[in-house]
């Protein structure tokens, strides 16, 4: 596990990226009738993401999202659900299945530990200029 605050120790399986990725959501409403809305990510992992919702959901409940963008439809559980400052709904998901790389990008693996760049032997200061003399 990497750590990310000096008083905080990073627990996530993989890293959450800040990405907007445009969703088509389908759930059951609380009638018993079904929704379908537009959503948009706010940040991502391998096994899921947060999404701004306007329907109202419960933590558990079971979603079909698709990728508007790669075409792909996954299923998901909402585990957390936020009201943010502005009230909309923060919603996070996690896929049932984590075979399936429905954002079409890579993610390190867990407790993997950021590259470093190479430093370059030959840094050397600038030398000082008279300047105005």
């Amino acid at each position: 596990m990497g750590i990310v605050h000096f008083r905080r120790i990073e627990r996530r399986r993989t890293a959450r990226v800040a990405l907007s990725v445009d969703l088509i959501v389908h759930g059951e409403a609380e009638n018993n009738g079904e929704f379908k809305a537009e959503a948009r990510t706010l940040s991502v992992s391998k096994y899921g993401g947060m999404m701004v919702l306007e329907p109202e959901v419960a933590i558990g409940q079971k979603l079909t999202v698709i990728n508007a963008n790669a075409g792909l439809k996954a299923e998901c559980k909402v585990v957390s659900i936020k009201l943010s400052r502005d009230g909309k709904r923060n919603v996070a998901f996690e896929f049932t299945s984590a075979e399936i790389n429905f954002w079409k990008m890579w993610f390190p693996a867990a407790g993997a530990k950021p590259m470093r760049r190479a430093t370059q032997a030959a840094y050397q200061p600038l030398p000082a200029t008279n300047v105005g003399r």
